[in-house]
């Protein structure tokens, strides 16, 4: 890259897992000793680690203990924040430009901004896919952010108020699913959590049986990233906590209240959409190479095909290497690893480095169904085998994923009281947020 008298302008758009773990390393690397100035841009004030969303839709997580504010983070780690939201590329002028900011009113903030960068890294990760489906937007809740899953949380517990205060015998409190990959199956079991704890806080004429969960999903089975042996000891362990399971069926349109398809009418009080992902849809306008979902095409140095100071990583970003089958999954443990392996090749090419070549390490898949089940694989690299785990283990491995993910951006003696605080309020707090 060209030099420049200044240090290198580093620019990060998105804030999700791997561009916050970015930031935060090349933070502590570069922008400590002035070698580079990094700034982090997101739409959002607050990081919240995309997996726990569907424990904020049961109120089994409060944002405000796991929440992690930008602004202060940024001061303690060596990088600048901006609040925004990209919405144009000037490759020739190395410009960004960043939407007008308005606030919750609709009343404009600042005007539109450009900034200029000397690499730039695309992390903006993906949201739901509604394939187009009419109705989609209009009438289902989806899980793409705290805000969402906030907004679906109030719904549902002012749901079940209502129930508690006017059903009649027989009368049940609906939710239909669409999607049973991990975020569809795991909200359901969420979702029988928060019912149980409703009853014992003692809110009337709730209890287990009050909820009725519909999870419909167009592929044979649920849980396409587990074994088929796993998904179904998930899927025996879901329908015994009561969720009506259906498989090969296509929703064709959404109205208030109702999923259609092809073999009739599913009715539902709260309709959850949480089927496929892709990439924002902006992206496929920046002339740079996407595919059939605005995934931005990189190669294996994680710069994007055609570029040479434009990287992407995480869930926006496409990388199917040579010798593999399938492409890098859309996952945390990808963005994570992903992140890494950027913050060192962006440092190797500010140093006039060669790149390296990124390989992604597959550990394997689990899935929790709250404190009902927890079951996965994991795959051991060395031996090149894959354990099955079920239970209290399984469950430790999965809360180590978010571990992992607060060690990257805190570091390991604030990870350990951040820890200590969560044991503590875990303690003296509900177990439900009813707010």
């Amino acid at each position: 890259m060209h030099k420049t008298a200044s240090p290198p302008k580093i620019v990060i758009v998105g804030g999700g897992a791997g561009g916050l773990e970015l930031a935060t390393r090349l933070g502590r690397k570069l922008g400590k000793t002035n070698q580079a100035k990094i700034t982090l841009i997101d739409p959002s004030r607050i990081h919240l680690w995309k997996p726990l969303l569907h424990e904020v839709v049961a109120g089994s997580l409060d944002t405000g203990m796991e929440a992690l504010s930008y602004r202060a983070h940024s001061a303690e780690n060596h990088y600048y924040f901006r609040l925004g939201k990209m919405d144009a590329l000037d490759k020739e002028k190395r410009q960004i430009r960043l939407a007008p900011l308005v606030d919750h009113h609709g009343k404009q903030i600042l005007k539109p901004r450009h900034i200029d960068y000397d690499i730039l890294v695309m992390a903006l990760g993906a949201h739901s896919n509604d394939f187009g489906i009419e109705g989609v937007s209009e009438y289902c809740f989806k899980l793409d952010d705290a805000q969402e899953a906030e907004d679906f949380h109030l719904s549902f517990l002012n749901r079940f108020l209502q129930f508690s205060e006017t059903a009649h015998s027989g009368e049940v409190v609906s939710i239909a699913i669409v999607g049973a990959g991990a975020t569809g199956v795991e909200l359901s079991a969420e979702l029988y959590n928060a019912v149980d704890r409703l009853e014992q806080f003692g809110v009337e004429n709730i209890h287990h049986k009050s909820l009725e969960v519909t999870l419909i999903e167009a592929a044979p089975r649920i849980l396409p990233a587990l074994e088929e042996d796993l998904a179904c000891k998930a899927q025996k362990t879901l329908e015994e906590l009561g969720v009506n399971i259906q498989l090969n069926k296509n929703v064709k349109q959404v109205t208030p209240y109702t999923l259609h398809t092809a073999d009739g009418d599913i009715h539902a009080d709260l309709l959850v959409w949480a089927a496929g992902i892709k990439a924002p849809e902006f992206l496929s306008h920046l002339a740079l190479p996407v595919n059939r979902i605005n995934q931005i095409e990189i190669d294996d140095s994680l710069l994007v095909k055609g570029e040479d100071n434009i990287y992407a990583i995480g869930d926006c970003a496409f990388l199917k290497p040579e010798e593999a089958t399938r492409p890098v999954p859309p996952t945390a443990q990808a963005a994570h690893q992903m992140a890494k392996h950027c913050a060192q090749n962006i440092t190797r090419q500010i140093t006039g480095k060669p790149l390296k070549q990124f390989k992604y390490c597959d550990h394997g898949a689990l899935v929790s169904l709250s404190r009902f089940q927890t079951l996965g694989s994991l795959l051991d690299q060395l031996l090149h085998k894959h354990w099955v785990i079920e239970g209290k283990l399984a469950h430790w491995a999965y809360a180590s994923l978010y571990r992992q993910h607060q060690l990257a951006v805190h570091g390991y003696w604030k990870t350990l009281w951040i820890l200590v605080e969560s044991l503590i309020e875990r303690r003296i707090k509900p177990k439900l947020k009813l707010y």
